[in-house]
C-alpha cells in the first residue's frame, strides 16, 4: 500500500506551504512511507487528484486544494481530517494502515470493540450500582421500621406515664377528701360529745335546783 500525498511545489498561498509541511513532516516523524506528487507541475497528478477526490469532499468551487491524501486510489482526506485524526491519535486509522508494534495507537476494529466492551462494562457497572443502591434501600427500611417502633415504644412510654401520674394524681385526691371526710367526722363527735356534755350538766343543773326548791 503506497500513501499518495499531493502537493503543490510552487504555490503562492502561505497557509497551503503550512498545512503540506506539516503532513509531511508529521508522515516522516511516523516513519510512513509515502509518495509526494506534485500537481503544480504535472498535469495528470492534478487531474487524477480533481477526479478521485468525493464530491462530497470537494469545496464549493469544486476545486480541491493540496494536500491531498491518498493510500492507493482510496481517499483518506484532506488536512482538516489528517489533523484531527491526528488530535484523536488514530492517523494509521486515517490513512488505513496497520499501527505498528509499540504503537498507542489501537486498530479499528479493536478499538470499536473494546469500545463496546467498555460500553458493556459501564453498563454492568451501572446496574451493579442500580443493585447496590437497591440493597441500601432494603438495609434502610428495616432502619426505619426500627426508629418508628422506637417512636412508637417512646409514646407508649410516655402513655404509660402519664396514666400513672393521673392515677396517682386521683389517688391523691381521693386520700384528701377521705382526710378531709375523716377530719370533719372527728370534729361532729367532738361537737356531739360536747354538746351531750353540755345537756347533761344543765340537766344537773336542773335537778339541783328542783330539790334545792322542795
Amino acid at each position: 500500500m503506497v500513501i499518495k500525498v499531493f502537493l503543490a511545489s510552487s504555490s503562492g498561498s502561505t497557509a497551503i506551504k503550512k498545512k503540506q509541511q506539516d503532513v509531511v513532516a508529521f508522515l516522516e516523524a511516523l516513519k510512513v512511507d509515502y509518495t509526494p506528487l506534485d500537481i503544480a507541475c504535472n498535469e495528470d497528478n492534478r487531474a487524477w487528484m480533481r477526479q478521485n477526490v468525493p464530491e462530497e469532499k470537494k469545496p464549493a468551487n469544486g476545486i480541491p486544494l493540496p494536500p491531498q491524501i491518498f493510500n492507493e486510489e482510496s481517499y483518506c482526506g484532506d488536512y482538516d481530517t489528517f489533523f484531527n485524526a491526528k488530535e484523536d491519535n488514530s492517523v494509521y486509522a486515517f490513512l488505513g494502515l496497520p499501527p505498528p508494534p509499540g504503537s498507542k495507537e489501537v486498530p479499528v476494529k479493536e478499538r470499536n470493540g473494546e469500545a463496546h466492551g467498555e460500553g458493556d462494562q459501564a453498563a454492568d457497572d451501572e446496574e451493579g450500582a442500580e443493585g447496590d443502591a437497591d440493597d441500601e434501600a432494603e438495609e434502610e427500611v428495616p432502619a426505619a421500621d426500627e426508629e418508628e417502633e422506637a417512636v412508637e415504644e417512646t409514646d407508649e412510654a410516655h402513655a404509660y406515664e402519664e396514666e400513672e401520674l393521673e392515677e396517682e394524681d386521683l389517688q391523691s385526691e381521693e386520700e384528701e377528701e377521705l382526710q378531709q371526710l375523716e377530719e370533719q367526722g372527728e370534729q361532729g363527735s367532738e361537737e356531739e360529745d360536747e354538746a351531750d356534755v353540755q345537756e347533761n350538766e344543765e340537766d344537773d343543773l336542773e335537778e339541783t335546783q328542783e330539790e334545792e326548791a322542795e
